[in-house]
């Protein structure tokens, strides 16, 4: 269930919150991250002593003119030596930092995914997978860009302020702090409020450069469909219209930018220009030497260059904020489906299966199944038939446990599915589904992702029995030849000959097969079935069908309609009781003979 976020993207709160859900992640780098924050200070401090060492020689040099000018040779070093101090810290702090930001990317990347694995089919049915990747991918590299934002420009711009107000409260008189302070608190103040008032221009970007990329993405996952309606243009009218959007919202953004970095510009130029006047000032007055005058200029240089970035690495840390919520988001969904505290591993020893009065809805105001009551003994074939949307896939999606149950219990082996883990329970499982979706990798790849790591002999063996040899054969590459997207280059009965091949491999305990023929012809089918009877021997197998030839064998048929079961028995039984299953047999039956003779048949009601 998702738990709807309290805070708006961008806020305080969400920042709070999105701070607090990297910790983690951070904490096992944690001797790193001192070691890094210890180079930092003391390149600072490497930084900060630059202008000090500055004024030693400038001071020496005007006192000098008196009596014979004598070059300051150690202060000249040391100037040199700070200054390669100052690099040498900040590349230590880098390269320590290195594993730090790219472990964390790792990490994240690992955790959003897993954690996507463990969410419901409810979820992955709903998701837009375009937009979906496309928050993930901007938050993972928002982890780096925060911790580089952090790291090195904030947490080294807050270190030089502390120490050049330190050493300007100890050497001057103390409206030089006073200035300085003002002027970088009105600059922190005005680029943070008004920073936050443009962050809702970001959060409209990422929502129509989401909404673009699932738009993009679905036209291209859909390039048959769009080809078939000729709708090339309309898919493009789609995708420019939200990035006309997108567009407006970033021009926006960018202008706004200029506003703000104008009004930084100001606040800086304000109060460089009364410090200066204040040491010219002093330097008249002989209260100050000319050391100190190129002293306060440098401290200033070094200080409002940094803060003059500042805007746009705040701006910048609360972009990569804003994205990173977006990717927390998504680890805020709780799973439907977990595992009790106290669940064990499902005992699939001679698998029976036990519906006892199963009731479930995907939306409680249409309910699927309605007490639904069978079993199917260990070794035994049990068929489900019925009319589209009559509940029959949906009995496999409850023996997988990809959903709750509303009333009732599952049982295999006396054991109520609920109670034990759902890795155990589906490594029991194997399935042939309807529609297969393969891997964008090779046929070995695909038909070796039921037992990573079998043998080649295996692989070939599983590939036999599901009529694959001849096919693989033919092909350049073999068992090497990508599939494509989706599995998109094989026809629809080559990849179910992979999903059967699959399932051979598996070798589970029970066996689904959800119209595991329907993509193949009548001698493919026929060649296979015989094949699958042998797979499932011994096996337990719950077959839901269209075809009524390819089940007449089973041990107990159920007809299924409007979710409840209405006929019952063996196939010649259920032909004498002339009900929905005869009826349906004959019109099957008629079907065939028409297409034998070559005769187009009629669509019977």
């Amino acid at each position: 269930m998702y738990r709807h976020p309290t805070t708006l993207p961008g806020t305080a709160g969400n920042d709070l919150k999105t701070l607090r859900a990297l910790t983690p992640f951070l904490w096992d780098y944690r001797g790193r991250v001192l070691l890094a924050l210890g180079f930092l200070i003391l390149a600072k401090v490497a930084n900060v002593g630059v202008p000090l060492v500055l004024k030693g020689i400038v001071d020496s040099l005007d006192a000098g003119e008196q009596g014979g000018l004598l070059l300051p040779v150690a202060l000249l070093l040391m100037y040199g030596a700070l200054r390669l101090t100052s690099s040498l810290f900040n590349e230590l702090r880098d390269a320590v930092f290195a594993r730090v930001r790219h472990g964390a990317m790792r990490s994240v990347s690992l955790k959003v995914l897993a954690h996507l694995h463990k969410l419901s089919l409810r979820y992955h049915l709903e998701r837009k997978t375009g937009g979906l990747s496309r928050d993930i991918d901007r938050g993972t590299r928002s982890v780096s860009s925060l911790m580089n934002y952090m790291v090195f420009s904030i947490l080294p711009t807050l270190v030089e302020i502390s120490l050049v107000a330190v050493i300007l409260l100890s050497r001057y008189d103390i409206w030089f702090t006073v200035v300085t302070v003002v002027a970088v608190v009105t600059y922190i103040i005005f680029t943070m409020s008004i920073t936050e008032w443009r962050m809702k221009f970001r959060v409209s970007m990422n929502k129509y450069d989401s909404e673009a990329n699932t738009q993009a993405i679905d036209s291209l996952l859909n390039y048959e469909t769009v080809k078939y309606f000729g709708n090339e243009q309309y898919e493009l009218q789609r995708y420019d219209e939200s990035l006309k959007h997108w567009e407006s919202e970033a021009v926006n953004s960018q202008t706004s930018l200029s506003a703000l970095n104008f009004g930084q510009s100001v606040i800086i130029a304000a109060g460089v220009t009364v410090i200066m006047i204040m040491a010219a000032q002093g330097v008249v007055d002989g209260s100050m030497t000319l050391g100190d005058l190129v002293l306060v200029n440098a401290f200033l240089l070094q200080l409002f260059i940094p803060l003059n970035f500042l805007g746009i690495v705040y701006s910048q840390l609360k972009h990569a904020l804003t994205d990173m919520h977006l990717m927390f988001d998504v680890l805020d969904m709780e799973p439907e489906i977990v595992d009790r505290p106290d669940a064990g591993a499902l005992d699939a020893a001679n698998a029976e299966v036990r519906f006892e009065q199963v009731s479930f809805a995907y939306n409680p105001q249409r309910p699927i199944l309605h007490n639904i009551s069978f079993s199917i003994a260990a070794g035994e074939k049990v068929a489900i038939v019925g009319p589209s949307g009559a509940g029959k896939s949906t009995l496999a999606r409850l023996l997988f446990r990809f959903y709750d149950i509303s009333s009732g219990r599952i049982l295999v082996n006396n054991q109520d599915i609920s109670q034990v883990t759902q890795e155990s329970l589906r490594r029991a499982i194997g399935i042939v589904p309807q529609d297969t979706v393969l891997f964008n990798k090779s046929l070995r790849y695909n038909i070796a992702y039921a037992k990573p790591g079998a043998s080649r002999d295996e692989i070939e063996q599983a590939a036999r029995v599901a009529h694959l040899t001849d096919f693989i054969a033919d092909l350049p590459q073999g068992y090497d030849t990508v599939v494509g997207e989706r599995g998109l280059k094989l026809s629809g009965g080559e990849k179910q000959r992979v999903a059967i091949a699959r399932a051979v491999l598996k070798n589970p305990r029970i066996l689904i097969f959800d119209e595991a023929t329907s993509s193949l012809d009548s001698h493919s089918e026929q060649a296979i079935l015989v094949a699958l009877r042998e797979a499932a021997a011994h096996h337990t197998s719950l077959v839901i069908a269209h075809r009524l030839s390819t089940i007449v064998d089973a041990d107990n048929i159920l007809v299924l309609d409007n979710g409840r079961i209405t006929e019952s028995g063996v196939h010649q039984a259920l032909i004498a009781k002339d009900g929905a299953y005869a009826r349906l047999w004959a019109m099957q039956q008629e079907e065939s003979r028409m297409q034998q003779q070559g005769i187009e048949p009629q669509q019977l009601q």
